[in-house]
This record gives C-alpha cells, structure tokens and sequence, in this order.
C-alpha cells in the first residue's frame, strides 16, 4: 500500500508489507543513537518491515508526487520508542530502490536498506522528480530541485516516526543534494554522511569528461541513460572494484524507468560548483571517498572537509572502492564506517 501525503497536515497511515529476512531486531533510542545494547544482533531472527509512501511539493505544471520507500525490523507499534532515522539520498543517474535496495540473488547483500535495519535504523529512501516512481515533468530536476524534494519527504518521515531530525547519506549527486538540504534546514540534520562527493570538482578527470557536453546539458533537461552508460559507472575509474554481473542487474532494474534520466545535477557538477558552502553545513559531517573516485580529488575534499564548522567531523578513504561506495565489492567498508560515525557516543562536557 502507497501512503500519500495530501496535506502538511495530515499524518499518512502507516501500513505495510512484512518482508520476510534473517536479521536481529536492534533497538532505536528516540531522538539519540542506538544504544550498546543495540549495537549487538539478537540471537532470534526478525522481518523487515516495508511501506511505500508519496510526499507531494508545488511545481510549474502542478502537484509533483515523490515516491517514498521505508525499511526497518519489524512494524512500528504504537507507544515503542522512536528509532534513529536514515535517509538515503541517491545520484544523477540511478534511482533510489536501485541505488539502495538492489536484489542480487548469488552476489551477496547489497541493500542498504536491509543492512542498516538490521543495525537498528528506520531506513527511508525516495525517488527524485523525474526519477523512478515519482512524477515526470519537464524540468531538469538539479540540485536545487533536489533539495525542495527532501524538504516535502522528509517533513512525511518526521511525521511518521516523531523524530524531529534524521541521519542523512547522500551519494555521488545525492550528496550534493544532501550537503544542500542540510544547509537549507539545519534544525532537521542529525550526521551527515556525505559519499563520492565533490566540492568545486577541480581536477576531477570525471566531471573533465562531461564538461565536454556542457552545451548539451544547457539546452536538454535529459540525457540518454542507457545499459552500457550503467555499466560505465562500475568501470570508468577501476575495472574490477565492482562484481561485472551486478551491472547488468542494476541495468535491469533500472531500465524498467526508461532509458532518460535529468540532465540537472550534470549541469550543476560541470557549471555551478561548488552548490555546498562547507562554512554553512552545522552538521557533524563524514566524507567518505572511494580510493580510486574520479568525481573528486584528495586535495578537493580536504579543502572543503577543513572549512566545516563542526569539530565533529571525518574525512575517510577507503582502499579497494571507485566512485559507487553503496555498490562495490568492499561495500563492507563502507557499512562499517557510516555505522560506527552514527553511533558515536556523546561527547561527556568536562566537569
């Protein structure tokens, strides 16, 4: 059952699907980090639980309806305490189930959604304008674009679950969509996880590549999206960081939405960097970087990682992963450091 979000008003009514997976219920802390204890699998196995929803914003040709995805173990139940939220942010190229909760029988986990369930989160994700389930229309959905749509999401999620701020991850694009919202609406950002991101793209050989179609970009509000350009993004940096039959999976999926897709954020990251003023992101922030990404040099975030505000902050690197740190073979790596950054203790004020 789809949710929709009529009014700011009205509270969606939570129903869903029971998903049936081997994964340990972690208890949530509401408004805070999962607790020890939470940190730990239980020994009896749980389901994920799932609900799609649609958040709606104003367009130029009327009601724009964004489709919302929500995981977590078990269903919510009236009057249990809120679990931490995470809302995952997808790119420029790919949608969020496909980016997020991609199905890979014989090629290992590769949902974010289920894993970080499992670890105790209320996972949501959300198609953006003119991206897989949510309406089509004929902008060109950039980041600015972006940014509106989180605003109308995650007002829904805040709505479900009471909780007042969420964790944000945004890959690639995505995290320059997140990077942006988290300065439009600091009240609503808890951490900030920002992957293969790019700050003004200086000696990026990627963004080089596609700057090359600048005019294209100027004067289309899509681009071709088809099965070899998918394949391209597991091998443009480094050929064998990313299983090759996950490509084609991710193509099937994918491909189901058409073979377009905006050409918005492609003109943001070639045109308009930076589009995130580090000095305005409160948030406790963590980059994470694919050894090999061609989207950002080294030097390119450490200048925007020393401008952030926050002390609370991580700049970390991962060896054996190109720009897709959601969908490469050392994926692991990637759970593991945006778990242990959002669960971080509190800090103890001194006595």
């Amino acid at each position: 059952m789809i949710h929709e979000d009529r009014s700011p008003s009205r509270r969606a009514v939570i129903a869903g699907a029971g998903i049936g997976l081997g994964a340990g219920l972690l208890p949530g802390i509401a408004q805070g980090e999962p607790s020890k204890a939470a940190i730990k699998k239980a020994s009896t196995p749980s389901k994920i639980w799932s609900a799609e929803y649609r958040a709606k914003k104003p367009g130029k040709q009327g009601e724009v309806s964004l489709y919302m995805f929500r995981k977590r173990a078990g269903a919510p139940k009236a009057g249990e305490a809120a679990r931490p939220v995470l809302f995952l942010v997808h790119g420029s190229s790919i949608s969020s189930r496909s980016s997020f909760d991609l199905v890979s029988p014989g090629h290992g986990e590769y949902s974010v959604m289920n894993t970080f369930a499992e670890y105790g989160f209320d996972v949501w994700t959300m198609d953006h304008e003119n991206y897989g389930r949510s309406t089509r229309t004929d902008g060109n959905a950039d980041i600015a674009s972006g940014v509106e749509d989180l605003k109308a999401g995650i007002d829904v999620v805040v709505r479900e679950t009471g909780q007042q701020k969420v964790h944000i991850f945004g890959e690639s694009s995505g995290a320059l969509r997140a990077g942006a919202y988290a300065m439009a609406r600091p009240d609503r950002v808890g951490r900030l996880v920002l992957g293969a991101f790019t700050y003004k793209g200086e000696g990026s050989p990627t963004l080089a590549q596609r700057a090359k179609q600048l005019d294209y970009y100027r004067t289309h509000n899509m681009r071709p999206r088809d099965r070899e350009m998918i394949r391209s993004i597991f091998t443009r940096d480094k050929p064998g960081t990313s299983d090759a039959a996950l490509a084609d999976i991710l193509a099937d999926e994918e491909l189901k939405f058409g073979d377009q897709v905006p050409t918005g954020t492609y003109l943001d990251m070639t045109a308009n960097l930076p589009v995130v003023d580090p000095a305005k992101v409160l948030a406790p922030v963590l980059l994470i970087r694919g050894e090999y990404d061609g989207i950002a040099t080294v030097d390119d975030l450490s200048d925007f990682y020393k401008r952030l505000p926050s002390g609370d902050r991580q700049f970390v690197i991962l060896p054996g992963l190109a720009h897709s740190v959601v969908l490469g073979l050392n994926r692991q790596q990637f759970w593991h450091v945006m778990r242990a950054f959002l669960t971080m203790p509190p800090l103890t004020a001194a006595v």
